[in-house]
């Protein structure tokens, strides 16, 4: 750890303090620019032990690399729905009895079992849109310029530190509690095990390969699923698989982590077949068409395969993960025509605040609270708000959030793991 923090200290001192003359040769071979708040950063890193060689925090232009908007855009749409809309709405619209309120609670909450509801495609979306990502980070792996065994530590350090966080964020990891500490419950890790069985896939198989893994993943969640079991609460092969192999690790038992491990492989490779069909697509207009297509037949394929399997997103059927992959698609093919084809970005690029920091976000929004601060300097509004003062508290928790999003965009602050 000293070694790191080391040369952390060092690169950091020659990129952001040394004199300009000295490092214009590096600056202007990799176009790095080097304001002093991100020395500040760094040396908060340094100071504190941080491991800074595991989170790449880059800040550089985007010339070398072009990113593809619309993507950073779709993921800011949803952790803005994630970690600002959704909460202050539901605060809001708690104190409110009319039957519009009552709908948009329904919709803004996830389904008691089987079913589909808006709030249930959040998780499906990011799980998809760290698949569509892959081909554009694994291209030097791909076209053979650098080994495979340097994209799989990439893949398993992302994994590991992913899980870690997912504990931190859903699995009591800081309560400093073993007996309360649950193992695989967060989103994150979701995203952690569907991405290493989609990073398997695409870097060894062909895009037919990956079709047919696909199938295979979804047969072999099926096949166990149907013939041991069946799909209600109490009777449910996935559930009762969580409960034997994480005993008492295990979170909230109405969900099923283990064996819909598969159908998140599954959510994940389907977006990185997407991520490759836009990156492979000569004519952006013919593909946005193309995803649209494969979105409306995901959508019917997740609805048919409805009649047999339930459409259930907290243990992850088959159903659901070709429904919500689906409308995955379809979001995609919307947001890439309306600013990547068609070129609009008016009014768009404050959710690249979200979208180009998405796990600072996440982890933000979902372990820190800022509502202490907000209450601090406007506790006077109490009184005058009366039962919506909790509403006004999560608004500026929030709120807070946002401008450190902001600052972090403005100053090309981007944590990337």
């Amino acid at each position: 750890m000293l070694f790191y923090s080391a040369i952390s200290f060092y690169i950091n001192y020659n990129l952001y303090l040394c004199p300009r003359n000295s490092m214009d040769h590096i600056s202007s071979r990799w176009n790095i620019h080097r304001p002093k708040s991100m020395f500040c950063l760094s040396l908060i890193f340094h100071f504190t032990h941080f491991p800074f060689h595991s989170l790449s925090i880059l800040h550089f232009s985007m010339k070398p690399q072009q990113r593809l908007s619309s993507l950073d855009v779709l993921r800011g749409f949803d952790l803005f729905l994630l970690v600002f809309f959704q909460p202050v709405l539901l605060q809001f619209l708690s104190h409110i009895d009319s039957p519009v309120a009552s709908a948009l609670l329904y919709h803004f909450d996830h389904e008691v079992w089987e079913g589909f509801r808006f709030w249930d495609l959040v998780m499906p979306l990011f799980l998809f849109m760290s698949g569509i990502s892959m081909p554009f980070a694994f291209s030097r792996f791909l076209r053979g310029e650098a080994p495979k065994s340097a994209a799989y530590r990439k893949v398993l350090r992302r994994f590991v530190i992913l899980f870690l966080l997912g504990m931190v964020v859903q699995g009591n990891l800081l309560g400093l509690n073993c007996s309360a500490i649950y193992i695989y419950t967060n989103t994150l890790q979701a995203i952690a095990t569907g991405y290493l069985i989609a990073a398997i896939l695409l870097l060894h198989f062909s895009w037919r390969g990956q079709i047919l893994g696909i199938l295979l993943l979804l047969l072999g969640y099926a096949i166990p699923m149907t013939l041991w079991g069946d799909f209600t609460l109490e009777g449910n092969l996935a559930c009762r698989i969580d409960g034997m192999i994480l005993g008492r690790f295990q979170g909230d038992p109405t969900y099923a982590w283990v064996l819909p491990s598969l159908t998140f492989g599954v959510t994940v490779t389907l977006g990185a077949v997407a991520g490759q069909m836009i990156r492979q697509g000569k004519h952006r207009g013919r593909m946005c068409l193309t995803l649209a297509l494969v979105g409306i037949a995901l959508v019917l394929a997740g609805w048919l395969w409805g009649f047999h399997m339930p459409i259930i997103k907290r243990i992850w059927t088959c159903s659901m993960t070709l429904l919500s992959a689906g409308y995955c698609f379809l979001l995609m093919a919307a947001f890439y025509g309306w600013i990547d084809v068609l070129g609009h970005h008016r009014g768009l690029e404050w959710l690249k605040f979200y979208g180009m920091n998405s796990i600072v976000a996440y982890m933000l929004g979902e372990v820190v609270s800022f509502r202490s601060i907000v209450h601090s300097v406007s506790y006077g509004l109490q009184p005058i708000l009366g039962c919506q003062y909790d509403t006004w508290l999560t608004f500026g928790n929030f709120l807070i959030l946002f401008f450190i999003l902001r600052w972090m965009y403005r100053h090309q602050v981007f944590v990337k793991i």
